[in-house]
């Protein structure tokens, strides 16, 4: 804004830009979240001795009954279903009984949005209630996965702004890689406190989840304050769009990547937020089991912005304009 623009022109700048962001970012979060259902979301269908009906039976009628919400696979038994469950490469499983009605297998700890959709699944083709065992369930003190989802924000918006106040702050390259480094750990350290012990959302290994936490601050901070040293504030800006405003949404923590829109549920997966919402889910209850990937999104973010910083240290500063030369002396004035 101009120096020049009076008081009441700056406040109306500003209030129209922040209502215009306000309503954009509104409506995306919204728009998101309003927009979950089941898309492709994986789910088997396994046989049972004596059973009134097929897998393949009920597999057809799965699809016929939810076209496109369900990827439908067989297995052999409760047994192969409960490992697939168990290895993350399922939300679900739905076995036929002799008697004709439904047995449903859950994994309720990978997304209790997800395990409530198909426990109302299940009752609908069965006409009734459904038998219901829940293999790997979710923390009892978080049932609904709510206090990890809200305790997982924070995470995200404390990162964004440690980001920006280093930029801001900070002058020095080598001070801005040392704190970007020791915020991570900071905050890994104690935000692994308040998550495992203090509000119990995440009631598993302390230094597993010190250690995601810590990879997916330096994941955020270090692309924003990379960002925004070697561009300014726009670089900050296109940092904070791209880990929080696009990141959060599609991270898939409140349902699941399979919920959301497509390709969006997929793309919030190659995302900081999206692969450090599914390590935190799948560090415990799974046994680290398909951690790999998150893992593998995280380190290569958190290398892009150690490699931006870098490149921002290197960056020569823009040398300062010559001082204007000096006026000559006037004679002084005779008397």
């Amino acid at each position: 804004m101009s120096s020049t623009a009076s008081p009441r022109a700056e406040a109306r700048t500003i209030l129209v830009i922040v209502a215009i962001v306000q309503f954009v970012i509104g409506g995306w979060f919204s728009w998101t979240a309003s927009h979950a259902a089941p898309r492709d979301l994986p789910v088997l269908v396994a046989s049972a001795p004596g059973a009134a009906q097929s897998a393949e039976q009920l597999a057809d009628r799965l699809r016929e009954a939810a076209p496109g919400a369900y990827a439908v696979k067989t297995a052999a038994g409760a047994e192969e279903a409960d490992a697939a469950l168990r290895d993350r490469t399922a939300y679900g499983a739905l076995l036929p009984t002799a008697a004709g009605g439904l047995e449903l297998r859950l994994a309720s700890a990978a997304s209790p949005t997800v395990a409530q959709t198909l426990t109302g699944q299940a009752q609908q083709l069965a006409g009734g209630p459904v038998l219901v065992t829940d293999v790997v369930p979710a923390d009892a003190d978080d049932p609904h996965g709510a206090g990890l989802a809200m305790g997982f924000l924070p995470l995200l918006i404390t990162a964004v702004i440690a980001a920006l106040l280093f930029v801001l702050k900070v002058r020095a390259a080598g001070a801005r890689f040392l704190g970007v480094i020791g915020f991570a750990a900071a905050s890994g350290l104690l935000s692994s406190l308040m998550l495992t012990h203090l509000s119990g959302v995440a009631p598993d290994n302390y230094f597993v989840n010190a250690g995601i936490v810590a990879l997916l601050e330096l994941a955020m901070v270090s692309v924003i304050t990379g960002l925004g040293s070697l561009v300014g504030p726009p670089g900050i800006a296109v940092g904070a769009v791209l880990m929080f405003v696009v990141g959060n949404p599609l991270s898939g923590l409140a349902s699941a990547p399979e919920m959301l829109p497509q390709p969006l549920g997929a793309i919030g997966q190659f995302l900081p937020a999206g692969a450090g919402a599914t390590l935190l889910r799948t560090s415990g209850p799974f046994d680290g089991a398909g951690a790999a990937g998150p893992v593998l999104v995280l380190a290569v973010w958190a290398l892009i912005g150690l490699g931006l910083l870098y490149a921002s240290s290197r960056r020569r500063p823009t040398p300062a304009a010559p001082a204007a030369t000096a006026a000559a002396p006037r004679p002084a004035a005779a008397h």
